[in-house]
């Protein structure tokens, strides 16, 4: 029986403590400091350096503590910036020419949780076959012998580079001194996370003027009634208070939701279609493709249509968005969760970023945001999952197999239904979306109750 992956679609997650120990972060933080140690870059003494930040967790001390002194005891020199954004690490990691960056959070999932993501020297994502070699080296770390004396790694705990990661996104819209956000007000929601202290402070430099809620982190109450899954309070606030526009960014603040000047939410599919079609307004959409998943509504496909623009997508994960905007040199692409890839301005998805250009375009434009987001109309999209009582062999079940035949038949493309197994609970979820809302509930509810009738939880 083949041993389970211990890397994940977004690192390595569980419940602090429990299933992610300080034990367990301390091997992999020795065994990422040993293939930082050979082949990548060097800091001025000879020693590769790695980059830590972390959110505002409680287990986030613990935590990164225990990876710090792994990467040490392998001879990797630690630069660790505290409580930043796992954008922010990315960043820091190409300012720095680190080895590594490592960021501790478990983004918008419950305080309770944690997490551990690794990025390359070129601040994205380790890819599946780097990753595959670090657990590798996780089970052989007996047999390494370590460095001793001079050899072995400091730690340095410092917040200086958290400004080079402000300057740089500033930069990416003109800089502090163009205040492209002049005239703007805004309610913002940090979600108790991590980007508490710097989304503030760089919206305010850039000329807007900040109405912050959820700020008061305290280590347990990160994500709890707030931040982009949670955004109504932020809603109902832009409202009451006459703002221009709402922010809600979730725990690591990787991704973000905006609420219109109405109280509407503004998801990723209406981001994505007001920053692409600015762009191509521009001729500085390469391709004229944008890339997102088979979750993104039906609406974005045919308002990029409508300008000009395709609409590639993929399966569901930002890792599946990251390497087909990679193949096809695309700028921009994402999730309708609010986490957009814009890689000729940051190296990851990055929700100040995000928020920053849609807002750009506001105030270039002129225009108010729920006049930019009305581009999409959404059409009927509906979303059911079936418990089974086994996830093995249904992709071959033939009963199942022509039902989702039948389903994408009916609905016209195959890229409008979905049909894809729960990575962490024994479940087979059903999405189908279309024009016709009552195709859309037949085809989901016929694909189900075959699902249900060949596997279903007894």
């Amino acid at each position: 029986m083949s041993r389970q992956r211990l890397f994940g679609t977004d690192g390595v997650r569980g419940v602090a403590n429990i299933e992610l120990t300080a034990r367990l972060a301390m091997q992999l933080g020795a065994a990422a400091g040993h293939w930082a140690a050979k082949g990548v870059p060097h800091g001025r003494d000879g020693k590769p350096c790695v980059i830590i930040g972390r959110d505002t967790r409680l287990s986030g001390d613990m935590l990164e503590a225990a990876i710090a002194a792994g990467l040490a005891s392998m001879g990797v020199d630690v630069i660790n910036v505290d409580v930043v954004p796992t954008p922010a690490v990315a960043q820091i990691v190409l300012a720095k020419g680190a080895a590594a960056g490592i960021v501790i959070s478990a983004s918008h999932n419950p305080f309770e949780d944690n997490g551990i993501k690794l990025f390359g020297p070129n601040g994205k994502k380790l890819p599946d076959s780097v990753e595959d070699e670090i657990e590798e080296i996780m089970g052989r770390l007996a047999e390494i012998d370590p460095p001793t004396g001079g050899g072995i790694g400091r730690i340095h705990e410092t917040r200086e580079p958290v400004q080079c990661y402000l300057e740089r996104v500033e930069r990416t819209a003109g800089g502090r001194e163009a205040a492209p956000l002049r005239g703007l007000s805004l309610v913002m929601d940090c979600a108790n996370g991590a980007a508490y202290e710097v989304a503030p402070r760089l919206f305010r430099e850039l000329g807007a003027d900040v109405r912050v809620i959820h700020a008061e982190p305290d280590g347990v109450n990160i994500n709890v009634e707030c931040g982009s899954t949670r955004p109504a309070e932020m809603a109902r606030m832009v409202v009451d208070s006459g703002a221009s526009a709402g922010l809600a960014f979730d725990g690591d603040a990787d991704r973000v939701m905006l609420a219109d000047e109405r109280g509407a939410i503004v998801d990723g599919d209406r981001m994505m279609a007001i920053l692409a079609m600015d762009l191509h307004a521009r001729g500085a959409l390469p391709g004229a493709v944008v890339v997102s998943t088979i979750m993104s509504n039906v609406g974005l496909e045919q308002a990029l249509a409508a300008d000009g623009i395709r609409l590639h997508r993929t399966d569901v994960g930002d890792r599946y968005v990251a390497e087909a905007m990679d193949r096809l040199g695309a700028a921009v692409g994402g999730e309708q969760s609010g986490h957009i890839l814009l890689p000729e301005l940051t190296p990851t998805g990055d929700g100040l970023v995000t928020a920053l250009h849609v807002l750009r375009v506001m105030r270039a434009t002129g225009r108010t945001l729920s006049e930019l987001a009305s581009v999409v109309t959404s059409c009927p999209q509906l979303l059911k999952s079936v418990r089974v009582r086994s996830k093995v062999g249904w992709r071959e079940d033939e009963a199942i197999r022509g039902a989702i035949a039948r389903g994408q038949e009916r609905l016209g493309s195959a890229e409008w239904l979905s049909v894809r197994a729960s990575g962490t609970e024994p479940l087979i979820r059903v999405m189908a979306q279309g024009t016709d809302e009552a195709m859309v509930h037949s085809v989901v509810n016929d694909i189900c109750g075959i699902i249900e009738a060949r596997l279903g939880a007894e």
